[in-house]
């Protein structure tokens, strides 16, 4: 999938650290199991009793946090029937804080009380610091930059993320690029900030100078305007994000943000409908709220449960009337997945995007071909539009199931305790990207016409979140061609 040039370069590091060790450490690797399973002792009698829970491995997390995310806690009475669903659910609310690579849960008798439990919580935490060199290829995807195989468009600098700072779970992320395309931002997540773990808080602010950017789609591909003199575009952005979620399924985000746009006059000569109201520089306010449900068994690369989120996002609040944003978008996406029979798996994502009628500026109009929105077979392509809808469906073989192996040199277990999996499947998406504003002139043929797309694929799912897809693929138009992708299809 289109996914953006810094999403590429952490996978890309993360998968070949890994490929790394599985070919010169394969020969000291001992299988431990086939699947991620625990202990489940049941007891005599249909209710049992929670003792105490007992943490296991949590070198750096904090106990609260963990307990955030189970669904049982000390002195809870449990039916015997649901114990093992419970804590099966529990184990996956860990593994999707992204913050273990590893979680066991056991449950041992307490003696001489045949009803009443210990229940252990065993995990391997993730290595949570990554200061990652940038090598950066401007393009808007790796497929579209395959296309050209042009090295001139590199930034570089360096982009540190550390996960889970303090054990709190809250995530501090800083970027330092150059070259090219300079970026310089600071984002910092607090989870939780009130005693009953239920509110959190996120900052951000960062500044970009580009030589080249995209003014205008044609032949339903972008053209690009460069000066190596000179930026040609500037943004500078910084919003507060409140988070809001009082369960263990359900968040809620409120986000507010000022953005200002400086642009250089000759792309409001290339497209007198690059900005809005032909204006060099534009600012605004916007407001993003954003409703999310996620019960997905592993949210990196899901087989069942489903997932859906709706959001509504208003770019100008009418603070700056000379810059006259006003873009109302509402956005919502549904997936589900389900294991059909033993090693066969079935999944289904439909998502759109609906507009104000009103003309929006081509810096702000996006329809298909960016992010996650974008049909298979279909990468080297936009699709320009104020509304859209897609479907994406998939059916999947496990060729290899989860296995866990050791890799016995090394001496870290953030590292050398290792799960992998391997799934072949076919495909099918279509999607539709509605442009009332589509211009003949440009002959973006993709506009307001329904795309189909189809083929087959090779998926590679790793820990610390690390999924790398080959896929061959056709359009409508008969045209094909192997994609890479690093991210789950759905």
């Amino acid at each position: 999938m289109p996914d953006s040039p810094k999403a590429i370069y952490l996978s890309l590091t993360k998968y070949l650290f890994f490929v790394c060790f599985f070919i010169f450490g394969h020969t000291g690797f001992a299988q431990v199991n086939s699947e991620y399973e625990f202990e489940s002792k049941t007891l005599p009698g249909d209710l049992l009793v929670i003792d105490s829970i007992i943490f296991q491995g949590n070198k750096v997390t904090k106990e609260r946090i963990i307990t955030r995310e189970l669904l049982f806690k000390n002195g809870d009475t449990l039916r015997t029937d649901q114990l093992s669903s419970v804590i099966e659910k529990s184990r996956e609310n860990l593994l999707n804080t992204s913050l273990f690579n590893f979680v066991d849960i056991d449950t041992l008798q307490v003696h001489h009380k045949p009803d009443q439990l210990f229940i252990k919580v065993s995990m391997v935490e993730r290595w949570y610091i990554w200061p990652f060199p940038i090598f950066e290829l401007s393009d808007r995807n790796f497929n579209a930059w395959l296309d050209s195989k042009d090295f001139s468009r590199v930034s570089y600098g360096a982009f540190v993320t550390w996960e889970n700072f303090r054990g709190r779970k809250e995530t501090m992320k800083l970027r330092l690029r150059f070259g090219y395309n300079e970026q310089y931002d600071l984002f910092y997540k607090i989870p939780y900030i009130n005693k009953k773990e239920t509110l959190g808080i996120g900052l951000g602010a960062g500044m970009s100078f580009n030589h080249e950017t995209s003014y205008r789609t044609e032949e339903n591909k972008l053209v690009y305007y460069k000066n190596e003199d000179k930026y040609v575009k500037k943004e500078s952005f910084a919003y507060v994000q409140f988070l809001y979620r009082k369960g263990i399924y359900n968040t809620q985000k409120f986000e507010l943000s000022y953005i200002q746009h400086e642009f250089d006059d000759t792309l409001l000569v290339l497209n007198p409908h690059f900005s809005a109201n032909n204006q060099d520089i534009v600012k605004f306010f916007s407001f993003y709220y954003e409703f999310r449900s996620d019960h997905r068994d592993f949210k990196a690369y899901p087989l069942e449960g489903y997932y859906f989120d709706a959001g509504l996002e208003k770019m100008g609040l009418g603070f700056f009337t000379e810059s006259a944003v006003d873009v109302l978008q509402i956005m919502s996406t549904y997936r589900k997945y389900w294991q059909l029979y033993n090693r066969w798996y079935f999944a289904f994502g439909l998502n759109g995007k609906f507009s104000n009628q009103k003309r929006q500026p081509y810096f702000l109009t996006k329809g298909l071909g960016y992010g996650r929105d974008f049909v298979r077979s279909y990468e080297y392509y936009v699709v320009d539009g104020q509304n859209f809808a897609l479907l994406k469906t998939n059916l999947k073989f496990a060729i290899l199931p989860t296995k866990v192996f050791d890799i016995g040199f090394i001496p870290s277990e953030k590292f050398s305790k290792v799960h992998v999996a391997i799934y072949a499947n076919l495909f099918t998406d279509i999607g539709y990207s509605d442009d009332p504003y589509s211009d003949p002139v440009n002959r973006n043929e993709l506009d307001n016409s329904l795309l189909v797309g189809y083929g087959a694929g090779l998926d590679f799912v790793t820990y610390y979140d690390v999924v790398f897809r080959t896929e061959f693929s056709i359009n409508r138009m008969g045209e094909y061609g192997f994609f890479l992708h690093f991210m789950a299809p759905i």
